[in-house]
C-alpha cells in the first residue's frame, strides 16, 4: 500500500489492522479515545512518517467507527439524541476553523500540546468519578446554552488537534446537562461521528489521509468496537468504575506521548 508516497509493508498493513481493533475498543468503551489512540499507533507503532497525515487519517477511521458504536449503544437505550445533536451540531463549525490552524503548527509540537490537554482532562474525571449522574436527561431551555457554548468550543479543540474529541465531548455532555457518564459515553459518539468527518474532509481537500491505512483501522474498529460495547454496559453498573477507566486510558497514553516527544526533541 502507499500512502503520500511511503509504501506500507504487508507487517504495517497487520498492525494497522490490530490498531484499529483498539480504537474501536476504546470508543465502544469510553466513547472516545479514538484519536488519543489513533494518532500514536499511526505514527509509532505502524510509522506513519508524517504527523499530519496520521491526524487526517485518524480522523476518517475514528469517525466511521464512532458511527458504527453509536448503533451498537443506541440499540442499549443509553443514547440522548436531543442533547447529542444539539451538540454536535455547534461544534462543527468549531471543528472546520480548529482543524486549518491546526495545520499551521508543526507536527511534533502538536502531538505534545494534545498529551497535555489529555492530562487535563483525565484529573478533572478522577476528581468527579464518584458522582452518579442524573437518568433520562433531554436538551431544555435550561441547558440548551451551555450544550451549545461547550459544543463550539470542545469542536474547536477536536479540530485543532485533529481528534475525534470523545475524551472533551464526554465530559462537557455531563457538565453541561448532568447526565450520567453512560449517557455522555453514548451521547458524545454523535458527536465524535460528526467532528471526525469534518476534520477528515479537511485534511483530505489538503491531501493528509491515507486512504488505506483508514480502510484497515476501520475494519479492525467494527470487531473492536462491539467488545467495547459490552464492557461499558458492565463497567456502569459500578459507581464510578467507567470515570476511572476512562482517565486511566487518557493518562497512559498521555505520558507515552510526552515521553516520546522528549525522546524527539
Amino acid at each position: 500500500m502507499v500512502f503520500s508516497g511511503v509504501i506500507i509493508s504487508a507487517m504495517q498493513g497487520l498492525l494497522g489492522l490490530v490498531s484499529g481493533s483498539l480504537v474501536g475498543f476504546s470508543l465502544g468503551l469510553i466513547g472516545g479515545g479514538g484519536s488519543i489512540l489513533a494518532v500514536p499507533l499511526m505514527v509509532y507503532v505502524v510509522g506513519v512518517p508524517d504527523a499530519h497525515v496520521a491526524i487526517g487519517t485518524s480522523a476518517l477511521a475514528v469517525a466511521a467507527n464512532a458511527a458504527v458504536n453509536l448503533s451498537n449503544h443506541a440499540r442499549g437505550g443509553t443514547v440522548r439524541w436531543s442533547c447529542g445533536l444539539m451538540f454536535a451540531a455547534a461544534g462543527i463549525v468549531g471543528a472546520f476553523i480548529g482543524s486549518i490552524f491546526g495545520k499551521m503548527l508543526d507536527g511534533q509540537k502538536l502531538l505534545a500540546l494534545f498529551a497535555l490537554l489529555m492530562l487535563v482532562i483525565a484529573l478533572l474525571m478522577l476528581k468527579t468519578r464518584s458522582r452518579v449522574g442524573l437518568a433520562d436527561v433531554e436538551m431544555t431551555l435550561a441547558n440548551t446554552p451551555a450544550i451549545v457554548g461547550l459544543g463550539v468550543a470542545t469542536g474547536t479543540l477536536s479540530g485543532f488537534f485533529g481528534i475525534g474529541g470523545g475524551f472533551l465531548i464526554v465530559p462537557a455532555l455531563m457538565l453541561a446537562t448532568g447526565m450520567s457518564i453512560m449517557n455522555a459515553v453514548s451521547s458524545s459518539l454523535v458527536a465524535v461521528t460528526a467532528f471526525g468527518l469534518t476534520t477528515a474532509a479537511s485534511y483530505a481537500w489538503s491531501g493528509l489521509v491515507s486512504w488505506p491505512l483508514a480502510g484497515l483501522f476501520i475494519a479492525g474498529g467494527v470487531v473492536g468496537g462491539l467488545i467495547g460495547t459490552r464492557s461499558a454496559r458492565l463497567l456502569s453498573a459500578r459507581r464510578g468504575a467507567l470515570n476511572m477507566v476512562f482517565a486511566g486510558v487518557i493518562i497512559l497514553v498521555a505520558l507515552y506521548m510526552l515521553a516520546r516527544n522528549l525522546s524527539l526533541s
